[in-house]
């Protein structure tokens, strides 16, 4: 049995992608001069998002600004004026997007049985959240679910120095594991799974049946990828495999 489990957060214990759909998708159905219809705008969304989260990630601006620079390039694609001082601009983002999001975040129902289950194993892995997001945001989803007491660490950037791929190495550092002796798992087949196995560790894809950054259908994997379709999935997983 795996000494230590890394989960993935986002895609993997909280749905991100349909809580940033709901989100702006209130805010498009709420703006009356909007220069796009709502799914385009919110496909929109989604690319700046990703283009402004790597930046973050490579240490070239805040968490705060990272959402700054998101705004200040959407509020024109609603048609609204884009506030000069960054003030005004993280009052829009509290008031009008955040207050949404927080809202819309939910749990997959397979996570909490998954760790159930995994407490009980006798001599079981310990386990801990690893995820390139904001280290407040991030224990606040997870407490909403009553997740956070499972866990015996919640490791991002901010704590590692590094964001995934690179993260692998520092998190079992970390954990005070060998990489051999560690499980990622997570929704993302190349940053989750094989980037893993590149770092050493046993990477397992939880293929819900969507790609996190396209939406449209999950990548192919070959044969040699360990796979499951529900979290629920994993403790049998580890058992059979040995891993």
């Amino acid at each position: 049995m795996a000494d230590v489990i890394f989960f993935d957060l986002d895609g993997t214990l909280v749905d991100h992608r349909s809580a940033v759909w709901e989100t702006i998708g209130r805010l498009v159905r709420a703006a009356p001069n909007a220069t796009a219809p709502p799914e385009e705008l919110a496909a929109s969304w989604w690319t700046l998002e990703a283009r402004h989260m790597r930046e973050y990630l490579a240490g070239q601006c805040s968490f705060a600004e990272h959402h700054r620079r998101r705004v200040r390039s959407f509020l024109p694609m609603l048609g609204e004026p884009v506030p000069e001082s960054p003030g005004l601009l993280d009052a829009w983002i509290s008031e009008r997007y955040l207050t949404v999001f927080e809202e819309a975040w939910q749990c997959y129902p397979d996570v909490q049985p998954c760790l159930e289950t995994l407490k009980q194993l006798p001599g079981g892995p310990r386990l801990a959240v690893l995820t390139n997001g904001d280290p407040d945001q991030q224990r606040a989803k997870l407490a909403r679910f009553g997740l956070l007491d499972y866990f015996e660490a919640v490791l991002t950037p901010t704590e590692l120095g590094a964001a995934k791929p690179v993260a692998y190495a520092a998190a079992c550092r970390w954990m005070r594991t060998d990489p051999v002796q560690a499980v990622n798992v997570g929704d993302m087949l190349e940053s989750d799974v094989n980037a893993a196995a590149l770092a050493g560790l046993t990477g397992v894809w939880l293929d819900r049946g969507i790609d996190f950054v396209t939406g449209g259908p999950s990548p192919t994997a070959d044969e040699t990828v360990h796979r499951i379709e529900k979290l629920t999935d994993l403790p049998d997983l580890l058992t059979r495999t040995n891993a």
